[in-house]
C-alpha cells in the first residue's frame, strides 16, 4: 500500500526550536515525529511511501534516506513554491496510481490505520477522512457526518455557536487517485478549503471514520511538551526507546548515572548521557542523547534535546532546551521558556516563564531574561578573563575552539616565530594543548613542546629558550572543571590587553589564511626543561643552608602535577617532607580546602612549617609551626618583607594591597609600586623592576612561583635562625575587609561614575575607584568576568574596615537599584 507523508511544514509556532530544523524532524521521545509516523505506516502495511517537502528538505532526506533502515521504500517530492496541501500531494505525480493514504509528518498518533482503510473500501468512498473527538474543537476543522459516516458539512475553526459536533479533521485521508484530477498540476490547492468542499458539492462519496486512540497536532510549544507527557504516561502507544532500569525510568545505551542521583519516573534518558552526583530528575522529563548534567542540578517536566549541558546546581522547570544548549552553574529556566539550539546561558542567569531565546544566543552571567531574545550572537563580550582564556573543560574550551585560537594567534605572530607550548599533566589540558598546537602550527609557527610542566616552569622556559611567546594550558586554580589557556610574552609575563583584544577580534572575524604546506614546521620537543628550571633556582636560594637546617615540613599538593618538582626540591634542600593527601569528592586535589587539616597536622607532628600549593604552583598558603595560616594579604606582606630585607626595594604590589606594606618599605628606606590588579599588569611591573636588580633575588620568584617562594621563605628563616611565626610577627597588625556586591553588567559604569562624582574623599583611579578616609580606604573594583563589584577596605581597626565595606556596599546597591 502507498502513503504520502506531508512534511513541508516550517513549524513557525514551534520557533525557536524549528529555526534550524523542519517541523517533522522535531524530536519526540528522542526520535523525530516523522519517524514515529513511518513506523506506524509500516505497522499497518504502508511500505511504499512518498514524502512531500519544502522547508529544509535536505534534513529529512539525509535522515531517512531510501527508507530501507525502516523497512519501507521512500521517495521525495520537493515543492519549489508553496502548493497547498492538495497541490503538494499532486506534485507526487505518477507515484499515486492506486488508493493511497495522506498523513501529516508532524502530528503524533497511534490510530489503527488498517481499520480506516477497511472502512474506506467497505463504503466505496472516494475520500475518507480520519476523525477524532476533542474536548475543544475551536482550533480544528469540524466535520459533521450522517450516522453511516457520510460527510454532510465542513466547519473550519468554528466559534462556540457553530460547534455542532466534537469530531474534527486529523489531516489523515484515504483517497482514490481520481480526486487529483479536479485541479491542475502546479496549481495551489488545499484539501480542506478547496478540494473537499468541491467534491461535497458534486455529491461524490465522502466519508468520515471516527477512530479511537491518541492524536496530537503538535502545533505549539505547549502541545510539544504535552506530547512527551502523554507518551510517558501511557496515553499514546508509542515505543519508548531504551531499557527500563526502574519503574518508568528508561535509559539508552552508555548512560552513566551517579549513585546519589534521584530519578523519579516517568523519565527517559537518551544514549550516552551522564548524570552527576545529587542530580534530581523529576517526572515527565526527557533527556536527549549525550546530555551532561552536573552535580546538584534538577530537571522537572522538561525536554532537553541532544547534547545539552547543565552546570552545577542549575534548574530547569517546565522548559525546553534545544540541541547543544549550555546552561551554566546556578542558572535557571522556568515554565514555558524555550532556549534555541547552541545558545549559552551563563552562571546565575534566570530565564523567566514564557521567554523564548532564539538559536546561537549568549546570555551574560547573572542576567534575568524577561523578554524574547531574537537578535544577537553566541559570542561573549570577550574571551579573555583575569588570567588568559578560561572556560569549562570540553564544554567551552574544546579541541575545536583551541585549534581555532591557535590558528588566530599564529596568524598574529607570523610564520617562523618560535612559541613554547606546555600543559599540566591533566589529560584534558594535554588534549587542549595538542589541539592548540595543530592550529598554531598550521600558520607556519615553530612550536617548542615543553611537555607536562606547571606555570612558573613554563614562564622560565619561554625566557630561557628565548622564544617570542608561549601558551600554557592548565587546570583552573579555582574550579576543577575549568581550564585556563595562559598566553605569555618573551619575558614569561602575560600578554598585554591590546594583544588579547587583537586575538578576540580576529577570532570573531575569522580572517586568517593557513600557511603553505612547505612552511609547516615540525613540532620540536624540548628536553631538560625541569632540570634547567631547578638549576636556575640555585642562583637565588642557598640549598646548603637548608640542607644543614634539616627542616621538617608538611605539604598538601597535587601529586600528579607537582611531585616531580617537589620531590627534587626537597632532596636538594634536605627537607624532611610529609605529604598530606587531601582530596575532595571528585577525587581531584582541593588545595583551598586543605589548609585547616594541614594546620592541625603541623602542630600535632611538631613540624617547622606547612604549605598548600595549588595544582600549577601559582598560589601558596603557608602554615607556621603554631598552625597559624598565612595567606592572601598577610602572605603578600611577608613576601614583600623578604624582598625588602634581601635586596631592598622597590616592591611591586596590586592596588588592593594593605598600606602596611608601605610602612615596611619605609622601614627599609624603600618604596612601593602599585599596579592594576590584572595579572599581566602586576607581572609586567615586577619583571621590569627585577631586570634592574643585577641578579639579586627576583620578586617574580616569590609572587609567581609557589614552589620557589616556599623554599625561599624556609631558607630565609634557616639563614636567620628564626621560626616562620617570628618572621610573620615582624609585620604590624593590619585590618582588611572584603565583600562582593551583585551589580548588573549595564549598571557597572553608572556605579563607578556616581562614586567618582560623589567625591567622598581623596580619590585614586588607578584601577576602579579608591577612596581615602581619615581612618582607612575603600576600593570599589568592577569584576571583568562576573556581574559583581568587589569592595576592599582597610581600616585602623577591623570594625572600621568592615564599616567602610558596609557603607560602600549600601552605596552600590542604591546606585545599581536606580
Amino acid at each position: 500500500m502507498k502513503a504520502i507523508i506531508m512534511a513541508g511544514g516550517q513549524g513557525s509556532r514551534l520557533r525557536p526550536l524549528t529555526c534550524s530544523r523542519p517541523k517533522p524532524m522535531m524530536p519526540v521521545m528522542n526520535k523525530p515525529i516523522m519517524e514515529h509516523i513511518v513506523n506506524l505506516l509500516k505497522k499497518h502495511g504502508f511500505d511504499d511511501i512518498g514524502v512531500t517537502l519544502q522547508y529544509l528538505p535536505g534534513d529529512i532526506k539525509d535522515y531517512f534516506g531510501n527508507g530501507m533502515e525502516y523497512g519501507v521504500s521512500m521517495r521525495y517530492f520537493v515543492e519549489e513554491v508553496p502548493l497547498g496541501t492538495a497541490g503538494s500531494v499532486k506534485n507526487a505525480g505518477d507515484f499515486l496510481d492506486q488508493t493511497f493514504m495522506v498523513i501529516s509528518g508532524d502530528a503524533l498518533t497511534d490510530f489503527d490505520l488498517s481499520s480506516a482503510v477497511k472502512f474506506h473500501k467497505e463504503k466505496g468512498s472516494m475520500v475518507t477522512l480520519v476523525l477524532t473527538r476533542v474536548e475543544s474543537p475551536l482550533e480544528y476543522g469540524v466535520v459533521i457526518t450522517e450516522r453511516d459516516g457520510r460527510i454532510k458539512q465542513f466547519l473550519e475553526k468554528p466559534s462556540w455557536g457553530e460547534v455542532f459536533s466534537d469530531t474534527v479533521n486529523t489531516g489523515i485521508y484515504i483517497l482514490e487517485p481520481e480526486v487529483l484530477e479536479y485541479f491542475e498540476q502546479g496549481q495551489k490547492f488545499d484539501f480542506s478549503k478547496d478540494l473537499f468542499p468541491r467534491l461535497l458539492a458534486d455529491g461524490k462519496p465522502m466519508y468520515g471514520v471516527v477512530l479511537d486512540g491518541y492524536w496530537c497536532d503538535i502545533g505549539n510549544l505547549q502541545q510539544y511538551l504535552q506530547a512527551h507527557q502523554d507518551v510517558l504516561s501511557g496515553k499514546a502507544e508509542v515505543v519508548i526507546p531504551g531499557r527500563e532500569i526502574a519503574p518508568q525510568v528508561w535509559v539508552g545505551e552508555g548512560v552513566t548515572i551517579n549513585s546519589t542521583a534521584a530519578i523519579k519516573g516517568p523519565v527517559l534518558i537518551g544514549d550516552g548521557s551522564d548524570i552527576g552526583p545529587g542530580v534530581k530528575i523529576e517526572p515527565f522529563s526527557v533527556l536527549g542523547e549525550g546530555c551532561r548534567i552536573e552535580a546538584q542540578s534538577s530537571i522537572k517536566k522538561s525536554v532537553l534535546l541532544n547534547g545539552v549541558y547543565l552546570g552545577t546546581s542549575s534548574s530547569i522547570r517546565g522548559a525546553v532546551m534545544g540541541s547543544g544548549v549550555s546552561v551554566y552553574s546556578n542558572a535557571s529556566a522556568y515554565e514555558g521558556s524555550v532556549v534555541g539550539d547552541h545558545s549559552t546561558i551563563k552562571d546565575h542567569s534566570i530565564i523567566k516563564p514564557g521567554v523564548k531565546i532564539w538559536p546561537d544566543k549568549f546570555v551574560e552571567t547573572g542576567a534575568a531574561v524577561c523578554s524574547n531574545v531574537i537578535w544577537g550572537t553566541n559570542s561573549p563580550k570577550s574571551i579573555f578573563g583575569l588570567e588568559g582564556i578560561a572556560g569549562l573543560a570540553n564544554i567551552e574550551i574544546t579541541p575545536e575552539f583551541a585549534s581555532r585560537v591557535g590558528a588566530v594567534y599564529g596568524s598574529i605572530l607570523g610564520p617562523g616565530e618560535r612559541v613554547v607550548l606546555s600543559s599540566d599533566s591533566y589529560p584534558v589540558c594535554e588534549m587542549i594543548k595538542k589541539a592548540f598546537s595543530t592550529g598554531i602550527q598550521s600558520m607556519g609557527v615553530e612550536v617548542m613542546d615543553a611537555g607536562s610542566i606547571v606555570t612558573p616552569v613554563h614562564r622560565y622556559a619561554v625566557r630561557n629558550l628565548k622564544c617570542e611567546a608561549g601558551v600554557h594550558v592548565k587546570i583552573s586554580s579555582f574550579r576543577n572543571d575549568k581550564v585556563n589557556m595562559v598566553f605569555t610574552n618573551s619575558q614569561g609575563g602575560n600578554i598585554k590587553k591590546g594583544q588579547e583584544r587583537k586575538i578576540e577580534n580576529k577570532l570573531a572575524r575569522g580572517d586568517y589564511r593557513h600557511a603553505d604546506v612547505e612552511k609547516i614546521i615540525p613540532v620540536e620537543p624540548v628536553p631538560g626543561v625541569v632540570e634547567a628550571y631547578l638549576e636556575n633556582l640555585n642562583k637565588y636560594i642557598n640549598f646548603d643552608i637548608l640542607d644543614n637546617a634539616g627542616l621538617q615540613v608538611i605539604l598538601a599538593y597535587d601529586n600528579r602535577n607537582l611531585d616531580k618538582f617537589i620531590s627534587r626540591l626537597a632532596l636538594s634542600a634536605g627537607l624532611s617532607v610529609e605529604t598530606l593527601v587531601y582530596y575532595d569528592g571528585s577525587r581531584q586535589f582541593s588545595w583551598r580546602s586543605a589548609q585547616e587539616p594541614l594546620g592541625r597536622a603541623v602542630v600535632e607532628k611538631g613540624a617547622d612549617a606547612g604549605a598548600v600549593i595549588d595544582p600549577n604552583a601559582d598560589n601558596l598558603i603557608l602554615v607556621d609551626e603554631k598552625g597559624q595560616i598565612i595567606q592572601e594579604d598577610m602572605l603578600m606582606a611577608l613576601l614583600a618583607l623578604i624582598v625588602l630585607k634581601e635586596r631592598g626595594g622597590p616592591v611591586v604590589v596590586p592596588v588592593t594591597a594593605p598600606k602596611i606594606i608601605d610602612k615596611l618599605a619605609s622601614r627599609y628606606n624603600s618604596r612601593v609600586v602599585r599596579t592594576k590588579t590584572a595579572v599581566q599588569d602586576l607581572l609586567e611591573q615586577i619583571i621590569a623592576h627585577d631586570s634592574k636588580q643585577d641578579k639579586k633575588l627576583p620578586q617574580f620568584l616569590l609572587n609567581f612561583d609557589a614552589m620557589a617562594a616556599l623554599v625561599k621563605v624556609l631558607e630565609y628563616c634557616a639563614k636567620n635562625n628564626i621560626k616562620l611565626s617570628q618572621l610573620a610577627e615582624e609585620i604590624p597588625a593590619f585590618f582588611v575587609a572584603k565583600k562582593q556586591v551583585p551589580v548588573p553588567w549595564e549598571a557597572k559604569g553608572r556605579v563607578i561614575r556616581q562614586l567618582i562624582e560623589e567625591k567622598p574623599g581623596e580619590l585614586e583611579l588607578l584601577d576602579g575607584v579608591k577612596v581615602y578616609h581619615p581612618d582607612g580606604w575603600t576600593l570599589v573594583l568592577p569584576d571583568p568576568e562576573e556581574p559583581v563589584c568587589r569592595i576592599y577596605s582597610e581600616g585602623s581597626s577591623m570594625e572600621i574596615a568592615e564599616e567602610l565595606t558596609d557603607i560602600y556596599s549600601s552605596k552600590i546597591n542604591k546606585i545599581a537599584g536606580e
